[in-house]
């Protein structure tokens, strides 16, 4: 199990380091890509939503200040390509999917041409990409490119706006790249939440739903996020999608608070901590709710007060499983190591501004592999849990076996006691009356075994019992059934056989125990046994054919021991005899 345990935590760590690769080799510049910022490369101007696209040499651009009144308008933002390096090949722009109503995009040429592209809210055509990128290929001329210029209608917040000009054989690369870290990602989670889900049915343990219902968010937002799902629903592009997305992040955050909170409940965690982080989680989840619906106002604002409510939420989550590391819970140790990445990535991205990196994957795609490490581990620590929970219960299930088969033996001897004997010749009593198949039940009784335990002692006694019991045992079969029923009494029940058969097998028991060797213990004196044999056809039940064998048991000891007394009877045509106290009170 252990070994089990290392492969799955192996299996994460390389599809983890994999994954960040594959996030780092997207992330390194290519040649003649420029990141797009305003007041820096881009210069910006605002107009009313009536103005014309040709009314392009008319605006006023200024590249100082930040852009007011543009959320109830459009937002023009302008980049001189003679100021950027010349890119090798063909241009593309890159722009992070955002929320506006339409985005316009004019390719300007030395020549005087103009080239316009456009995408709208519920339509990106074919200019959406995997990893929440729009993407627009400047048309191939002779004249040079001058200038690239974006028209947003109705811009949520100009500092949503990310943007990047590269070569177009470097934006396939990468679209290509992103869609097989984000289709890899997306599917993790996927499988994860199944089987997070699956095990907490199969376990009814609370955290684990809260757990899967983590996952479902981050499936959701990743996919919305990073447009999959427009190949499906292309209507739900732009404004729709972005909502939701911040929704589901914030919602996300709660679930995962949920999550580990609930998972220490065992763990001695102070009630007042795990309610207080509760609450942070869930303050996380409903300031979501308004802030996905925001078209305008300081959005920005409300989204660095967001931030410090995470981060907040984060340090709370932190000492509840810094208490329950130290009070020994295994939970609180997996939930550390799983929410170790995501900790350390949600407080970066609140604290440091990364979005323009990773090819404009950025924060986004930096959440959703952390996210992955930690359904991944969490996953691979609750199947090791599960795994110790199943020995468990096999080690208990043996044990109570043990436990049942040791209650019906006898500790001396190892033969069957009375109550394992009667549990097993039922059945087989059953069986034979259905077959109309004669039974007998051989009772054998040591003679004068009380005048060995005087004499010699009870260890010598023992030590004669279980010799005896050796021998006994040898006759244990499919038609032969043996036991020890008490003191120096035992029995054995065949079925199918019957008259001279039977004798003879009773005759040869009787001399097999007399010709026992107990010289090491009692010396030369001769134990011998007396048998009582009760033969009844067709089989009868266990209490009738008991009296029967106890009645020829009483004859040969009276007849003066050392001999069989062999009773034949009809099978049962009338009440069955009177127990003797002794069983009767071993069948109460």
């Amino acid at each position: 199990m252990a070994s089990m345990t290392n492969l799955s935590i192996r299996f994460c760590v390389r599809l983890l380091l994999a994954l960040v690769g594959a996030a780092a080799l997207m992330g390194a510049a290519p040649a003649g890509a420029a990141t797009l910022r305003l007041n820096q490369s881009m210069c910006h101007a605002v107009s009313s939503l009536g103005t014309k696209d040709t009314r392009l040499p008319e605006l006023r651009f200024s590249c100082t200040g930040a852009p007011t009144g543009y959320q109830r308008g459009s937002l023009w933002l302008r980049t001189d390509m003679r100021a950027l390096p010349a890119p090798r090949g063909g241009v593309a722009l890159m722009v992070h999917h955002s929320r506006f109503d339409r985005l316009a995009v004019a390719f300007s040429y030395a020549d005087g041409a103009v080239r316009w592209q456009q995408v709208r809210q519920g339509d990106y055509g074919s200019h959406w990409r995997t990893g929440g990128q729009v993407v627009f290929d400047a048309p191939e001329r002779s004249a040079p490119l001058t200038a690239v210029t974006m028209r947003f209608d109705r811009l949520a917040s100009h500092e949503l706006v990310r943007a990047h000009l590269l070569p177009s054989d470097e934006s396939s690369m990468q679209s290509a790249g992103m869609a097989a870290a984000v289709g890899a990602a997306l599917t993790l989670l996927l499988v994860s939440g199944i089987y997070s889900l699956s095990l907490a049915v199969a376990v009814r343990r609370q955290y684990l739903a809260w757990q899967a219902a983590w996952a479902a968010a981050m499936l959701l937002w990743g996919t919305l996020w990073s447009q999959v799902h427009l190949a499906w629903l292309p209507f739900m592009a732009g404004t729709v999608s972005a909502q939701i997305c911040t929704f589901l992040s914030c919602l996300a955050i709660a679930l995962a608070t949920a999550s580990a909170v609930t998972a220490l409940d065992r763990s001695g965690v102070p009630n007042g901590w795990r309610r207080a982080t509760l609450g942070l989680g869930l303050c996380v989840g409903l300031a979501g709710i308004p802030l996905a619906l925001m078209r305008s106002g300081d959005i920005g604002l409300w989204a660095e007060l967001l931030g410090f409510v995470i981060l907040a939420d984060l340090a709370a989550v932190t000492l509840c499983l810094i208490a329950g590391w130290r009070r020994g819970s295994v939970e609180a140790r997996d939930f550390a190591a799983a929410w170790g990445l995501p900790m350390a990535v949600l407080a970066f991205i609140n604290l440091v501004d990364v979005e323009d990196g990773l090819w404009g994957g950025g924060s986004k795609l930096l959440i959703l592999i952390a996210a992955t490490w930690q359904a991944l581990w969490l996953s691979a620590a609750a199947t090791r849990r599960l795994a110790h929970l199943r020995i468990e219960r096999d080690h208990a299930r043996v044990a109570e076996a043990q436990a049942r088969e040791l209650a019906r033996r006898d500790p001396l001897t190892g033969l069957p006691n009375r109550r394992g004997f009667i549990e097993s010749v039922t059945p087989l009593l059953d069986r034979a009356r259905s077959g109309d198949l004669p039974a007998a039940l051989l009772l054998v009784d040591i003679d004068r075994f009380k005048s060995i335990n005087d004499v010699y002692g009870h260890d010598a006694g023992d030590a004669v019992l279980c010799r005896i019991a050796r021998r006994i045992a040898r006759w244990e079969g499919p038609i032969c059934t043996v036991a020890r029923l008490g003191g120096e009494e035992f029995g054995l029940l065949t079925i199918g056989m019957d008259g001279i058969v039977l004798d003879r097998f009773a005759e040869s028991i009787r001399r097999e125990i007399a010709a026992c060797d107990h010289s090491e213990t009692i010396g030369d004196r001769l134990v011998t046994a007396s048998i009582g044999v009760a033969e009844v056809r067709p089989a009868c039940d266990f209490q009738r054919l008991y009296k029967v064998a106890d009645d020829a048991l009483y004859e040969a000891k009276h007849a003066g021991r050392n001999q069989v007394a062999l009773q034949r009877h009809a099978g049962p045509g009338g009440p069955s005899p009177d127990i003797p106290d002794r069983e009767a009170a071993l069948l109460r």
